[in-house]
């Protein structure tokens, strides 16, 4: 009988020492239950212009109409992946933020905040569609035929959109677009002008979040600057 309790106490306190063994483990290598992964943060925009981004002053001609296309892009650009370059390691490779993303891929962001800029303006078309080429006349048989409106063609492509650091603690949002205005004629579309944009703001802090910032504050401003170089050559 005694040999009996001798044995269940000694089981009973190999057990608790094995226990306490691998709790003491568990908390040397940081094991822990397993937890559901955090999701990235998402991120656009937002619903306006960013801070400290001048409004429009340009005014296009009285009947531009104006077609933009799909933004082309490199691969490396159509996901919705946020990106960055260590410009002091390694300026050549493109890394993507772990716990943050876009909304949409950046050339869609791009698009659609082109769009709201150049359609306060102009007439914006879809690539489909097209105005009616049938002159319009007034009742009175002396008045003067008005001509067609123009259609202007807007084609671009984004080169490069991410954030730049020059060191582990600044940074800038990085944008690169080319522009190619055309116009329609008989023969085909017509070349007016073509041209590449370069804009860098600087990020106010150095993550997702500053360069979020920096790069929704260099799409309005390229937009401001596409806007009015479309007014210029397109006369």
């Amino acid at each position: 009988m005694k040999f009996t309790i001798n044995s269940r106490a000694a089981q009973a306190c190999f057990y608790w020492s094995r226990g306490l063994f691998i709790v003491f483990f568990l908390s040397l290598t940081g094991c822990a239950l397993p937890t559901a992964p955090t999701p990235p943060a998402v991120y656009d925009f937002g619903v306006g212009p960013p801070r400290n981004v001048p409004a429009s002053t340009h005014r296009p001609p009285a009947q531009a109409a104006l077609i933009v296309g799909e933004i082309e892009t490199a691969p490396a650009l159509d996901s919705t992946a946020m990106l960055y370059r260590l410009a002091y390691a390694n300026p050549q490779q493109l890394q993507p933020y772990a716990q943050a993303r876009w909304s949409m891929p950046p050339a869609q962001l791009l698009r659609q905040r082109l769009r709201a800029r150049l359609g306060e303006h102009h007439l914006l078309l879809n690539a489909g569609d097209r105005l009616a080429e049938s002159v319009k006349t007034n009742a009175t048989p002396t008045s003067q035929p008005t001509p067609p409106q123009p259609v202007l063609s807007l084609r671009l492509e984004l080169e490069e959109f991410s954030q730049l650091f020059d060191t582990p603690q600044q940074s800038a949002g990085l944008l690169r677009l080319r522009a190619t205005l055309t116009q329609a004629s008989p023969t085909g579309e017509q070349l007016i002008a073509q041209r590449s944009f370069t804009l860098q703001r600087a990020a106010p802090s150095p993550d997702a979040a500053g360069g979020v910032q920096a790069l929704s504050e260099a799409t309005e401003a390229v937009a401001l600057e596409v806007g009015a170089w479309v007014v210029g050559v397109g006369r």
